[in-house]
């Protein structure tokens, strides 16, 4: 499950030896590929391309993009995951790129990794970026049978944001829970201080703490791919994973907002343990929409195709407006 962040680096720098003219095959050959998709297929790929690109047509404010070496200064890992997929269209198409947790609502449509939780529509365009950081997943045997876990809420994270603290606050010493915070010294939480642990031995338990910090909640991907839960509120914000898609105690244990009901949820999905199963098999199976390449490739490609279309840059093919609609 680690990523490799040397490669990632290598790899994202070998983005820009691609050869532009190179781009125009690249396209057909992935529009090819597009019209040979089953119909289901085809579905559920439009699905999430329209859920990630929901803007409606207006023109951009921006006439000309910054350069790739200011792009790359801003944030290298936004960069190289936007890249990867922009590298094949022509470079007079003009795009907006925001790094960083995007926790608000844009005012003109921007490729983000993040945005609020979607309503109708919004101009926060999602890609998978920071990937190397947010998307991990278990792809092995699990190491300890969810029988064999213990009853415990475990958590370990930097503790920053108040809704952090006041869960900390909250639960540090309850006995049901152990909760630590890894990361920067402040007097207050130095009272929270423990040693980081690896992602497999949080695998010990069966209930793993997942709160969003400044966007989403970084583990919640690799959570749900184990045999351990989720325990958390509704999500406000998301990400490529489609954070706002989940359903409450179908893919992860809801607690409210307040925390108040914390306990009584955990108790009750200890004495229920089928029903606690349930939720890892339906998260496992969430989780597998994400695990194709050629597909998510495929995903972000036609994000990019909408996007240049909605931003009226690019004329698109018949097959291409049905997907959009």
């Amino acid at each position: 499950m680690k990523n490799n962040k040397f490669l990632y680096s290598l790899k994202g720098m070998g983005y820009f030896l691609y050869p532009k003219f190179l781009g125009k095959y690249a396209i057909n050959s992935k529009l090819q590929n597009i019209k040979k998709l089953k119909d289901d297929e085809l579905q559920k790929i439009a699905k999430r391309v329209n859920y990630y690109c929901s803007f409606l047509h207006t023109c951009l404010p921006t006439t000309s993009n910054p350069s790739n070496l200011e792009l790359l200064k801003r944030g290298s890992r936004y960069f190289f995951d936007t890249y990867e997929h922009m590298r094949f269209f022509p470079k007079h198409l003009i795009y907006t790129l925001k790094e960083g947790d995007i926790n608000f609502e844009l005012s003109s449509p921007s490729l983000c990794k993040s945005r609020p939780v979607l309503k109708d529509f919004s101009n926060n365009v999602l890609l998978n970026m920071d990937k190397i950081r947010h998307f991990k997943f278990f792809t092995s045997t699990p190491l300890v049978e969810y029988e064999s876990k213990k009853n415990i809420l475990f958590f370990r994270g930097a503790c920053y944001q108040p809704h952090r603290k006041d869960f900390m606050r909250k639960y540090f010493n309850h006995p049901i829970c152990d909760l630590g915070h890894v990361g920067g010294n402040e007097s207050e939480l130095n009272i929270w201080r423990k040693e980081k642990i690896s992602i497999e031995n949080h695998m010990q338990y069966k209930f793993i703490l997942s709160l969003e910090g400044n966007d989403v909640a970084t583990n919640l991907k690799w959570i749900m791919s184990s045999n351990s839960i989720a325990v958390m509120p509704e999500p406000k914000f998301e990400t490529w994973f489609m954070e706002g898609t989940l359903i409450p105690n179908v893919h992860y244990i809801k607690i409210s907002s307040d925390y108040m009901d914390v306990q009584e949820c955990l108790q009750y999905f200890i004495s229920h343990p089928k029903q606690a199963k349930e939720i890892i098999h339906n998260a496992n199976n969430y989780i597998k929409q994400f695990l194709n390449k050629n597909t998510e490739d495929l995903i972000s490609f036609l994000v990019l195709r909408k996007y240049f279309y909605q931003t009226h840059q690019i004329e698109i093919s018949k097959l291409e407006e049905e997907i959009f609609t």
